[in-house]
């Protein structure tokens, strides 16, 4: 039989509850039976030694037994009890609960326990069957030396149990009354304590059950700090994890379709040029020299397009499974945009745009690959100059970067253009794969769509991050930051904090 949990933690608690509540009543019921049986040994000791003492001067007369015989029945009457008197041999001179012509007919007492007791250490107690009489009797036995004989006797006192076993019986019965609520409370209490355990297991149950089922939303509540609630943050993590993956893989999938539509776009646009002028110059231009070289020129545009498509592509690919390794050598990024400027400035110049340049001359070289970098910087100043319109101005700016106390020291890198700007919405997509924001512009501004996802893999590869802001009232900056070479880096965090 297949029994739920909670069944199973509530019958074993009440298994655990009835066996120590068994062992309890079973201690209780014969400490009870001691307790009386000790209570009534006591009372029978002060009848027993007041009896002896009454007892005792005819006692010194052993040859008075017939008013032994009577004295012993009128003590024992006064003192609800059986009497019997045995003299040092264990033959019984009187015995209050036997005929007179019986008392020499009983058997010799002398290796009865309590008397024996008694004859050695002046008292001895037991509780047996009494063959005499025939009822559960608890004896109590005292030595008595009578004045002027030569040879003690035994005075003994003997309680039937009946009234005993009755206390003990109404007592018991009090007590099973007791431990039957007790067992009733136990069977409560169980179920109970199994519901509290067996609650959070069952929710978490159900929301496992959810999550299997693509509610990913779900989550347990915790209600302890104990193992169980361990666990159940420990579902909840699970939960957020798969969420956060579930998440990635779909975006993933999304880039995925993405990045091939875009690439077949991509590819699919120079491919139909070329053929569309190839087959114009199979069907006559070409014997038109003027309007074939025109041709010939416009397939060698989408050629190198094409071909320039796929380099990206490849390195993209190449940096992303990581086959590519970034060098760490110390780059000097003033040293970097004085070797670029020279490139820049001609097309700056043609446009009529402003080039500026702000880089403290005692600035920490960055860890890095430095031909990587100077891609970077390169492909982030022609964007500026591309979309820039003339007149405009573009600015390069580098400095250390401002981070909270402790954080490892950074340079931070920006290129600040006046350009169109890109919307709030766009900027967080710009550097994903072929991801434009005005397409038509940027397939007119030559760029293949990768250029930022190489940037910004190259940036990460440095330990960096990239990111763009918006500039009032028209333009944009990408901010870059790379930590410096790490010799400088503990110069350069000392430094600031002696600041």
């Amino acid at each position: 039989m297949n029994l739920s949990i909670r069944w199973k933690v509530a019958l074993g608690t009440l298994l655990a509850l009835s066996l120590g509540l068994a062992v309890a009543g079973i201690l209780a019921f014969r400490s009870i039976e001691r307790l009386e049986l000790l209570r009534a040994e006591e009372a029978l000791a002060a009848r027993t030694g007041l009896i002896a003492f009454t007892l005792e001067p005819l006692l010194a007369r052993s040859t008075d037994r017939p008013r032994l015989q009577v004295m012993a029945r009128e003590l024992g009457r006064q003192a609800s009890a059986r009497v019997t008197v045995i003299d040092h041999a264990g033959t019984v001179l009187a015995d209050s609960d036997v005929a007179d012509d019986a008392v020499s007919r009983i058997d010799n007492h002398g290796m009865r326990p309590e008397v024996r007791q008694a004859f050695a250490a002046g008292r001895g107690t037991d509780a047996r069957l009494s063959d005499t009489t025939g009822r559960r009797t608890v004896y109590l036995a005292l030595r008595v030396n009578p004045p002027g004989s030569a040879h003690p006797s035994i005075v003994r006192l003997g309680l039937p149990l009946t009234l005993l076993e009755q206390r003990v019986h109404d007592l018991q019965g009090t007590l099973a009354i007791a431990f039957g609520v007790a067992f009733i409370v136990s069977v409560t209490v169980s179920f109970l304590i199994a519901r509290g355990l067996t609650r959070p297991l069952q929710d978490m149950a159900a929301v496992a059950r959810q999550l299997a089922g693509g509610a990913l939303g779900q989550r347990v509540q915790i209600r302890s700090g104990d193992e169980v609630g361990v666990l159940a943050a420990t579902l909840n993590q699970m939960a957020d994890q798969m969420d956060r993956d579930i998440t990635a893989l779909r975006r993933l999938e999304q880039v995925r379709k993405d990045f091939v539509a875009n690439v077949s776009h991509e590819l699919r646009t120079p491919l139909t040029s070329i053929k569309g002028y190839v087959e114009a110059l199979l069907d006559g231009a070409k014997d038109n020299p003027e309007e074939a070289t025109r041709f010939l020129q416009i397939i060698l545009k989408q050629s190198d397009r094409l071909n320039l498509i796929l380099e990206d592509l490849l390195q993209l690919s190449q940096i992303e499974s990581g086959m590519v390794r970034f060098k760490r050598d110390p780059v000097h990024l003033h040293a970097l945009v004085e070797r670029l400027l020279p490139l820049i400035k001609p097309l700056a110049d043609k446009k009529r745009q402003s080039l500026t340049v702000a880089i403290p001359p005692d600035l920490p070289p960055v860890s890095g690959d430095e031909d990587r970098l100077v891609q970077v910087l390169t492909n982030l100043l022609d964007n500026a100059i591309k979309y820039t319109p003339e007149g405009g101005t573009i600015g390069i700016a580098v400095g250390l970067a401002a981070l909270p106390a402790g954080d490892p020291a950074q340079v931070e890198l920006s290129v600040t253009d006046t350009g169109i700007g890109i919307p709030e919405a766009d900027r967080p997509r710009v550097f994903e794969r072929f991801y434009r924001v005005d397409k038509a512009r940027s397939r007119e501004m030559g760029g293949t769509g990768l250029g930022l996802s190489i940037v910004r893999h190259i940036v990460e590869g440095h330990a960096g991050k990239i990111w763009v802001e918006g500039v009032q009232p028209t333009g944009s900056r990408f901010v870059l930051r790379l930590p410096i070479a790490e010799s400088e880096g503990l110069s350069s965090q000392r430094k600031s904090e002696s600041l």
